[in-house]
């Protein structure tokens, strides 16, 4: 059994690309940055913080994975992840980790920050047991450069609320904001499931996809991704 450890649609979107038969166990943790926490460093503990909470709501209470036996938890299996925006304004310049906006104004002041500008996405991952203290994390980064979109378009993006929810204040699916120009790395690390990296850390615990998932990531996203194209230029 897979237990998902988030309540993120888009993350429940892209683990379903997998096959895998799951469910969603989304206890809150506290998601402030730490001082002199790197980004990576942040956002793998978060994603272990948010597993270990959930394997704990689980070792305490079995009833919340319905039709699941309390004999079977021992075979259950924690993914959870947490996503991070991460702003330079230069190069040689330190790092401004960018949240959830507070509320429309940041939203906007996020937005300005990143706009024509190249900025990094790191996702956290871990996977661990229910029972046992087996574990292993991964951090997954993507170089992102935004568009010169105008103050209309993002005001008006903006005024759906869609930001509210968002490392950064932005999506990248929208289908209409469309914020992104170019990106170097994963697309679907961007919404917030690198899930590629997510199967082969889920492999490891005898829980592999049960589709293709690298094919249906493309298909779904609408992208071809640049790390299949250079894997397989590799093993050419």
């Amino acid at each position: 059994m897979l237990v998902l450890a988030s309540n993120s649609p888009r993350r429940k979107q892209l683990l379903a690309l997998g096959g895998w038969d799951f469910t969603v166990v989304a206890p809150q943790v506290d998601e402030r940055v730490l001082p002199g926490e790197t980004p990576q460093d942040y956002v793998r503990r978060l994603a272990e913080n948010k597993a270990c909470a959930a394997r704990q709501v689980l070792a305490e209470d079995a009833c919340v994975l319905v039709g699941v036996r309390k004999n079977r938890l021992e075979e259950t299996i924690i993914l959870a992840a947490d996503t991070t925006v991460v702003h330079r304004a230069a190069l040689n310049q330190s790092y401004e980790i960018l949240g959830k906006p507070a509320d429309a104004a940041d939203a906007e002041a996020m937005l300005r920050r990143l706009r024509g500008r190249v900025h990094q996405v790191f996702t956290g991952l871990a996977v661990m047991q229910v029972a046992g203290e087996r574990h292993q994390s991964e951090v997954v980064a993507t170089d992102v450069r935004m568009r010169e979109y105008s103050d209309e378009e993002m005001l008006a993006y903006i005024a759906t609320t869609d930001p509210l929810d968002k490392a950064g204040a932005y999506a990248i699916q929208h289908p209409v904001f469309r914020p992104v120009q170019n990106l170097q790395g994963c697309y679907a690390n961007v919404m917030g499931l690198p899930v590629c990296h997510a199967a082969g850390l889920l492999a490891q615990y005898g829980c592999p996809p049960a589709r293709d998932i690298v094919q249906g990531c493309q298909q779904a996203l609408e992208f071809t991704c640049p790390v299949f194209l250079k894997a397989i230029a590799d093993v050419g």
